[in-house]
């Protein structure tokens, strides 16, 4: 709360000085325009908070990654975080390699597929793709098409790293993963509004935290296994061994 200034302005207002009416009037107005202004930003910043809610999906509280299966994922299955980023090419690699025998265990129900799509290759790369790309997975993910999208924007991957995706491209790639009529419609309104923006930070600042200083990078049951892995088999033993 702003302090009441009346006592200090009467201390050093001499008694010839202005009329105390006028001068509590003066205050009046400030906390007048002081009330108007607080009432303002709280509801740009309450338009703001219901405008960046998180995308359907995400687990482990702000910044988390978006659990690709919840509708089949045993209770008892062990969890699987991948950290990518879309503008990079190992994890082009990794998805192109491994990404079939992830998706066949999480559709299996055999772990809790969790991605974390990062957005740090932006910095790097002097451009925003892979912030949008994410906030597109993000939009993707809100009309239940996930994993299909994420899926899509690897198949798409420019050759050049750096080259980027277009505003096109992106809009492709959600067709490509059945995004399609009024869904397609609030998808395009969800990514041209960068509606989950602050998610992508947050997934930034989190996965951080998390430990994570490159891509790609897995751990199981919050253990890193990323060295491990040289083949899809590989991984497929490990969630095995995890869950027995």
């Amino acid at each position: 709360m702003r302090p009441d200034a009346s006592k200090k302005i009467a201390k050093v207002t001499p008694k010839s000085g202005p009329n105390p009416v006028i001068i509590g009037a003066v205050i009046a107005v400030v906390v007048v325009l002081a009330v108007v202004v607080a009432i303002v930003i709280g509801n740009k910043s309450g338009s703001s908070s219901s405008a960046q809610t998180p995308p359907a999906g995400v687990v482990g509280g702000t910044g988390g990654g978006i659990l690709v299966n919840p509708a089949t994922a045993k209770p008892k299955a062990p969890t699987l975080d991948v950290y990518a980023d879309f503008q990079c090419p190992i994890c082009g690699r990794f998805e192109k390699e491994f990404g079939p025998s992830i998706v066949a265990m999480a559709k299996a129900g055999q772990v809790r597929y969790v991605a974390h799509m990062m957005s740090f290759l932006d910095l790097n790369l002097n451009n925003d793709s892979s912030k949008r790309a994410t906030n597109a997975a993000a939009c993707a993910a809100d009309a239940g098409k996930y994993i299909e999208y994420f899926s899509a924007v690897f198949a798409g991957q420019p050759a050049t790293e750096g080259a980027g995706y277009s505003d096109a491209q992106l809009t492709e790639f959600a067709k490509t993963a059945g995004i399609t009529g009024p869904a397609l419609t609030t998808w395009q309104k969800c990514t041209s509004s960068g509606q989950h923006n602050q998610y992508v930070a947050d997934v930034e600042t989190a996965s951080g935290k998390a430990g994570v200083t490159g891509t790609p990078t897995v751990k199981l049951n919050g253990k890193d296994i990323t060295k491990t892995l040289t083949t899809p088999e590989s991984l497929v033993a490990a969630v095995k061994a995890a869950t027995s």
